[in-house]
């Protein structure tokens, strides 16, 4: 397989569309080749499994009151200062 050439622009300005593509790019400056960029198709379910868990964490920290946040940035600060005292 024949990869394509494009040039540093081309390729940084279409990157999604050769993200979604089968073929290698040759990438170039001035003419000159400075890389390689080879798509990898995979099983795209386990990213969106961690984005959807993501999601749901963050309407979980979305619905909390204001006393809630205020007490998690407590412990936060709490935990923080402990983990500096054992450096």
């Amino acid at each position: 397989m024949t990869a394509a050439k494009v040039g540093i622009r081309e390729f940084r300005a279409g990157l999604s569309d050769f993200v979604d593509s089968d073929v290698p790019v040759a990438v170039t400056r001035h003419g000159h080749t400075v890389g390689y960029f080879i798509p990898v198709k995979g099983d795209r379910s386990a990213d969106v499994a961690a984005l959807r868990a993501a999601g749901e964490k963050l309407d979980a920290l979305l619905s909390l009151t204001e006393d809630e946040v205020d007490a998690a940035i407590e412990d936060f600060k709490e935990l923080r200062h402990k983990g500096k005292k054992k450096s």
